[in-house]
């Protein structure tokens, strides 16, 4: 009689295998397979009847091939026994269907030969499943070997599948599986492992090991999940080849395991992203081996090391990004090494600890351009003797309270931060009420910010602004350091309890804001008593930074005469990477000047939009109403209108600056106005710029329109353009003194398509403009690669 899997590997014998290769395993479990199961395993699978859908077997006994032909989409088969004897052969003609095989008997299945199909098998053995080391798994869809059982109205279905009941065997595989258009799945109560080859090109394998599993098609994710544990294990000893890959085991431990060329190899396909997944949140993941995650596209993919215990000394990441997770978490010396090995393989490493602190022990120091990001829930501690050290050009964040929760988490270095010889920069952001200690920190002399980053400092440590009231204290310091720790809602800041612009004319704010990346929804500001700049910031000053940030949703404006910006109503200083929807509105007469960006610029602004709406009867531009100083990459979509006393314009109201690679698009209402800007002064100058809004529609006669600007005293330079079909306007300027580029620069829709029309801009290849597929005008490249 065919012995069970079960006794073979204890679960004793699979802990005692820990970090070892798995070669400790295989021997004890081939061995046995060899000299105990190979004589006894019956040839061919026995018993066999279809219970759901239809079909024919044939073949079995003694014979060497036993034929399943299919004629339904989906069928079941109960079978009293499922084996494949060395030699033999089983093959499921099931068309691109799929076949459930449940063995109702008393033994495990083990496979020996080759089992062929045309679509998906699905083989349940509560006793387990084992392919031997000369075994051969091909099919051309999915194939799931599981010790779960499965329900067969669900399956016939063809919906998610939940995986329970079933017995304790184990699903081991030594030998090869291989599916070439679907997935490979191995689940098990106590242990699912692959000691052998398994390669899903188009697909995912995913080794599962709990009480209740979910298993459902996704084209870009995971697709098995366990929902319950069992304190089971999850384990790969041998190689993975496949689109993406995942071991979980919830409350139990996952096994990533060196040795003879043992690897998980995640490879992507055009519509899925290259990422492996080693998931036991409840239990622990040991990684020791290689682990490689890229796309389809030969670019970086993402490796994810998840647990209660996370353990990765000797593991050997590459890919674009390795996220390592765990309630708390040491790097000491040994997963410290690892953590530089795949920094040094070019893989950006993100560590965090999900509910406490993380201390770092060891050193870590790396030559190259991957970053390292130490997270925690609380605080981030760097130890004595502990070096984190780069001789490239990576990047460092210390990131306390990383919920963003104000929990006075802090950023403490009693260790060394070494980027003297790194071209990249540190970032500690800690919450307001924690603490900073740097440490010793060695920067670079000869250090250079990157273009357009706005980054003024290659150290810096960030107070962390989580809520409507962080962003009310900024104003205690206007010279520090802020960092957006997460999104934040604003909406509070509806009617009558306006929002408090920071800063103003006689105190500026002269430090750094940096958005990181989120969002502030809904922030309505208003005009208070003590000044006319209102926005966000009332004034950015000359020293002072703003980068990186989102305002959606947002409104400011009154019946003061002042300036009037979404993120301030005056900028000193540098605005990069900032984009604003909203509105913008004010109801006096006379006003500074308002606009969906800022209402007053005398700094640089830089890669920023707005898609806000500007107006009402004031110096309105879609994106700055008064420009003195620098616009670079930058373009605005509002409308803008200004009743019957307004000066408007889709980009600018008044330039007397420089307005260079940026563009507008929105339509320009009110009695006079141009397509860019509504007076371009003497000292103003446009270049490589253009706009297609339609620029009013009928005004008084004695009012002026132009396709770039109403008026210009300036300069507005010959690759300047406009669509003359949509602005209405065929003058670059309606009322003109200076310098304008001929009434041949305006362009139809047709020729502002064609990216030749466009003199000296290098589209595609010069880095600024990109004209996408379909598009009716360039674009800048900065923005097409914004999510």
């Amino acid at each position: 009689m065919q012995r069970s899997i079960r006794p073979l590997v204890s679960q004793t014998a699979i802990r005692r295998a820990r970090l070892r290769p798995l070669a400790i395993l295989v021997p004890i479990v081939a061995g046995l397979t060899c000299a105990s199961i190979a004589d006894a395993a019956p040839p061919l699978p026995a018993g066999g009847q279809f219970v759901a859908g239809s079909g024919a077997i044939s073949g079995g006994g003694t014979g060497s091939t036993l034929t399943i032909n299919q004629t339904t989409t989906r069928g079941v088969i109960d079978w009293n026994s499922f084996s494949i004897g060395s030699g033999r052969q089983v093959t499921f003609n099931n068309g691109s269907g799929a076949t459930l095989n449940r063995v109702t008997g008393g033994n495990a299945s083990v496979i020996l030969g080759q089992l062929n199909a045309t679509g998906s098998v699905y083989l349940v053995n509560p006793q387990g499943v084992l392919v031997g080391p000369g075994g051969v798994v091909a099919t051309g869809g999915r194939f799931v070997a599981s010790a779960l059982d499965i329900g067969n109205d669900a399956f016939m279905q063809g919906g998610p599948l939940t995986l329970s009941g079933g017995g304790n065997g184990m699903v081991i595989n030594l030998g090869t599986i291989g599916s070439s258009g679907g997935d490979v799945f191995l689940v098990s109560r106590t242990a699912a492992v692959n000691g052998g080859s398994i390669n899903a090109p188009q697909g995912t394998v995913e080794i599962a090991s709990g009480n209740q599993v979910l298993l459902q098609d996704s084209s870009g994710g995971q697709q098995v999940f366990v929902q319950t544990g069992s304190g089971g294990t999850a384990m790969n000893g041998g190689v993975i080849r496949a689109a993406q890959a995942s071991l979980q085991a919830a409350d139990g431990n996952v096994y990533a395991l060196a040795g003879n060329s043992s690897a998980i190899r995640a490879t992507g396909t055009a519509t899925r992203d290259g990422h492996v997944w080693l998931v036991a949140d409840q239990g622990a993941v040991h990684a020791n081996g290689t682990l490689a995650a890229t796309n389809a596209d030969g670019s970086g993919g993402t490796v994810e090391t998840r647990a209660n215990t996370l353990d990765v000394a000797g593991a050997n990441v590459t890919a674009r990004t390795w996220k390592l997770g765990a309630p708390s978490f040491t790097v000491d010396q040994a997963n410290a090494d690892s953590l530089a090995r795949g920094l040094a393989n070019g893989t950006s490493v993100d560590v965090e600890a999900s509910s406490g602190d993380l201390n770092v022990g060891g050193n870590v120091q790396w030559n190259g351009n991957a970053s390292l990001t130490l997270g925690a829930a609380h605080s981030v501690a760097i130890g004595a003797g502990a070096t984190i050290g780069n001789t490239g050009n990576g990047n460092l964040t210390l990131r306390a309270d990383s919920g963003g929760i104000d929990n006075g988490g802090g950023v403490a270095n009693s260790g060394t931060i070494d980027w003297s010889k790194s071209g990249g920069i540190v970032s500690a952001l800690y919450d307001m009420n924690g603490s900073y200690a740097p440490g010793t920190l060695l920067t670079n002399s000869g250090w250079t910010a990157a273009p357009y980053s706005g980054v003024r400092t290659q150290a810096t440590a960030y107070r962390l602004v989580n809520n409507l009231a962080d962003l009310s204290n900024v104003t205690q310091d206007l010279a520090g350091n802020y960092a957006l720790g997460k999104d934040i809602d604003a909406s509070a800041t509806s009617y009558p309890n306006y929002f408090t612009a920071i800063g103003s004319k006689t105190t500026p704010f002269t430090g750094q804001f940096d958005g990181f990346g989120h969002t502030i929804d809904r922030l309505a500001s208003t005009p208070n008593l003590n000044d006319d700049r209102q926005g966000l910031f009332g004034v950015i000053g000359a020293n002072g930074v703003v980068r990186d940030l989102n305002l959606t949703n947002s409104s400011t404006g009154g019946y003061a005469s002042g300036a009037y910006g979404l993120l301030a109503g005056q900028n000193d200083g540098l605005v990069t990477y900032v984009n604003t929807t909203g509105g913008v509105g004010q109801n006096g007469f006379g006003g500074a000047g308002a606009g969906g960006l800022v209402g007053v610029n005398n700094g640089i602004i830089e890669r920023s939009s707005s898609t806000a709406d500007v107006g009402y009867q004031i110096p309105a531009g879609g994106l700055v109403g008064v420009n003195n100083g620098t616009i670079v990459q930058s373009y605005a979509t509002g409308t803008t209108y200004a009743g019957n006393h307004g000066q408007t314009a889709g980009l600018v109201a008044y330039n007397n600056g420089l307005i260079t690679q940026s563009y507008a698009t929105g339509g320009v209402g009110g009695f006079g106005g141009g397509g860019l800007v509504f007076d371009n002064g003497a000292t103003g100058v446009i270049n490589e710029s253009f706009a297609v809004g339609q620029v009013g529609g009928g005004g008084p006669p004695g009012d002026a329109y132009g396709g770039i600007a109403a008026y210009n005293e300036g300069a507005i330079h010959n690759n300047v353009y406009w669509n003359k079909e949509t602005t209405i306007r065929t003058s670059a300027a309606g009322s003109n003194s200076g310098t304008t580029p001929p009434d041949s620069n305006g362009l139809t829709t047709a020729q502002m398509s064609n990216a030749s029309n466009f003199l000296d801009w290098g589209i595609p290849s010069g880095g600024v403009w990109a004209m996408p597929t379909g598009a009716t005008h360039p674009v800048l490249q900065w923005q097409q690669a914004q999510p």
